[in-house]
């Protein structure tokens, strides 16, 4: 690893981390508690994805809807009006809305071909990102003076790996530039996520053959056809099941680097928490190694 122990971790004067996870237990509030600081640079592999590798295809999503309509179509021609949009660290929805979900139109839905299109387009733009992040911590400390270096990464991360390669390409890029961290859930975390989910069901990345099957099995088990799907029952019943999946993934994973629970990143206060937090789980890792 990157910090053998906790020792070199607190005396490190450039620190680098990786945080992954499932979304919604805690990455983007690590990731702000160390930006606040003013010594950390914060990357983010959504905001990423969103203006460097799927900038283009989101501005033409919206604009091809706007086509539809002869006034603004005119004014699109004629150049006098531009639409773009306005992704932020805090606003990552242009990623999600054009990730989209499938199933009937008339409820928001795509057809799956074209579902699973842009599918793999988000694949290769988050590979992409991912292995941006050595590039982006040498930036950040070179060009902004910033030591100190936190990669926020999606929950989809643990689609595109190997988790049981030890020599995962991806893995072993990213774990030599960041310390990888992970954080955990338990069964009661999971419900919450879930019972939130059930409230505002919002699109997901999933491994190409893990779509196919709950794309298949759902359409057996409801007898619907594929145009006819409600979208958002669908991603509502693939969500636990694509918790479930990834889980294991990212334990797996948790190897590359180390361990932290929901609960402790919850309770962050302020960058000294985080080094403590760590420190502490460096020391977990060497107690059971």
């Amino acid at each position: 690893m990157l910090y053998r122990d906790a020792d070199a971790w607190r005396s490190a004067p450039s620190k680098r981390v990786l945080v992954f996870g499932m979304s919604g237990l805690g990455k983007t509030h690590m990731s702000t508690t160390v930006r606040d600081s003013g010594r950390w640079f914060h990357y983010s592999i959504d905001y990423r994805i969103g203006t460097r590798y799927l900038g283009e295809r989101i501005a033409d999503n919206a604009k091809a809807e706007a086509m539809k309509v002869p006034f603004l179509r005119d004014l699109l021609m004629s150049d006098s009006i531009y639409i773009g949009s306005n992704i932020t660290f805090h606003n990552l929805s242009p990623v999600s809305t054009y990730l989209g979900k499938p199933g009937d139109p008339a409820k928001g839905g795509m057809p799956i071909a074209e579902y699973r299109k842009r599918q793999e387009q988000f694949r290769r733009s988050e590979i992409a990102a991912l292995e941006d992040t050595g590039y982006f911590a040498e930036r950040a400390q070179q060009l902004y003076g910033y030591p100190n270096f936190i990669c926020d990464t999606g929950g989809s991360i643990c689609e595109w790996v190997n988790p049981a390669d030890d020599h995962d390409p991806l893995m072993t890029t990213l774990s030599a530039v960041a310390l990888p961290i992970w954080i955990k859930g338990d069964a009661a975390h999971t419900a919450a996520l879930i019972a939130r989910f059930d409230k505002a069901p919002k699109p997901m990345a999933y491994q190409p053959e893990f779509l196919l099957l709950c794309w298949t099995d759902y359409l057996k088990e409801t007898g619907a056809h594929e145009e006819a799907v409600d979208p958002d029952a669908f991603v509502r019943w693939t969500y636990a099941r694509a918790l479930a999946h990834r889980q294991p993934r990212y334990e797996a994973m948790a190897r590359w680097g180390v361990t932290v629970t929901a609960d402790e990143v919850a309770s962050l206060k302020g960058e000294a928490d985080f080094i403590t937090l760590v420190a502490s789980a460096l020391e977990r890792r060497a107690r059971a190694a």
